[in-house]
């Protein structure tokens, strides 16, 4: 099984506005980066080699990727380049209310679509804590597990 992951934002401005534009002009490198990294499988590209064009539910940005681990996710997520635009996203992207990051296994070989991460959403975003600990937590080793409760619950890099 692989770890799919989504999340969802909704961005502050135009894509092509000037306090975008460093957001915009780093996104093939860190997802070039994202490829390389040890444990990628996959991620949602639409025309233009990202996935800035596609949205989903209330004209949200989305990100999905599909990884081996989520340690393979973790690292890549905190322990690289990434982790520096990941602390600025509150000046690209407005703040969610609601759950804007889910989880969930998949067979091998299997990739995700929209329709899936918007299901995906439905089905464990109404009680996302006790998704995560009768489903993901109970089946990972400590450091996994932790890693898929902070993401998710506490901003471990306010």
């Amino acid at each position: 099984m692989h770890l799919a992951e989504v999340n969802i934002g909704k961005f502050r401005y135009p894509t092509t506005d000037p306090r975008m534009a460093e957001f915009m002009d780093n996104l093939d490198r860190i997802n070039a980066l994202a490829e390389r990294s040890p444990g990628f499988v996959w991620r949602l590209m639409g025309d233009n080699n990202n996935a800035t064009d596609l949205r989903i539910g209330d004209d949200n940005a989305v990100n999905m990727s599909v990884w081996e681990s989520p340690e393979a996710l973790e690292h890549y997520v905190f322990k690289t380049v990434h982790v520096q635009f990941y602390k600025k996203r509150a000046a690209w992207f407005e703040l969610m209310e609601k759950p804007h990051m889910v989880f969930w296994w998949v067979e091998e070989g299997h990739r995700p679509d929209l329709q899936e991460a918007i299901a995906a959403f439905s089905v464990r975003s109404g009680d996302m804590h006790r998704y995560f600990v009768e489903c993901l937590v109970d089946h990972l080793p400590p450091a996994a597990a932790g890693f898929l409760v902070r993401v998710s619950f506490v901003d471990a890099l306010a």
